[in-house]
């Protein structure tokens, strides 16, 4: 499978569907985010989808355990693949995701059928750095924080964490093998960093033992998305 999800960040409907049918052949899925969902929902979720890809979506869901048990529940219908917790919100929040997702109730089972999505708690964003996680009171040692959320978010029904490609090679040691790692922060050598200060190329990412990555600009801001895409795939294979 082509472990590439190219993530679409736009309110943009109709550029939304642009983009996907033209890397629809080029990327093993979509990522839809916060900008998206905001602006059209449900509704706007099903029409990227009908496109055929997997949809991973990314709405990294923090708030009390009862609220986000009931937001996985309510969204399990539209089928993702996968989903986004955020593991800072603790062990009680991460079960009840991990509870809800698991379709225990023949309503859920006839709604949403019988594949879940795979849950991913968010470690540390990949905009920060440790300069900024000590700003809000966090471990200043950006790995090991990292750590110390994966391993909780592991404990607590995870099936993987998103973290950024410097992670990925301490985490593959201390997960284990089917844990999944979903790694931001990707840009090809030929592609601007953008906001991301922790970074790495898509071949050495998967050489680290990321499992599927998640390309935005590179792919969305191209002069050409398909071709951009493509060459992704290319230095991958």
């Amino acid at each position: 499978m082509n472990p590439v999800f190219c993530a679409i960040d736009t309110p943009d409907l109709i550029a939304a569907g642009q983009l996907t049918e033209a890397v629809r052949d080029a990327v093993g899925g979509i990522k839809l985010g916060l900008e998206f969902f905001m602006a059209h929902g449900a509704a706007g979720y099903r029409d990227i989808a009908a496109r055929g890809l997997p949809i991973f979506l990314d709405l990294k869901l923090h708030d009390i355990p009862n609220t986000v048990a009931g937001a996985v529940a309510s969204l399990l219908p539209l089928r993702p693949a996968f989903m986004t917790i955020h593991a800072s919100g603790g062990a009680a929040m991460m079960r009840a995701a991990a509870d809800a997702a698991k379709l225990n109730t023949a309503e859920a089972a006839a709604t949403a059928g019988d594949a879940r999505p795979k849950l991913l708690a968010v470690t540390v964003l990949t905009s920060l750095d440790a300069h900024d996680l000590a700003a809000v009171g966090q471990e200043a040692d950006t790995a090991r924080q990292v750590v110390r959320l994966a391993q909780l978010a592991r404990d607590n029904g995870m099936d993987g964490v998103i973290c950024s490609p410097e992670e990925v090679v301490v985490l593959r040691a201390a997960m284990p093998p089917d844990f999944i790692l979903m790694v931001p922060g990707i840009r090809p050598a030929w592609a601007a960093a953008n906001d991301q200060k922790r970074v790495m190329t898509p071949r050495e990412a998967c050489d680290a033992g990321a499992n599927f990555l998640v390309i935005g600009r590179p792919i969305t801001k191209a002069e050409n998305p398909a071709a951009a895409a493509r060459r992704i795939a290319g230095e991958l294979a």
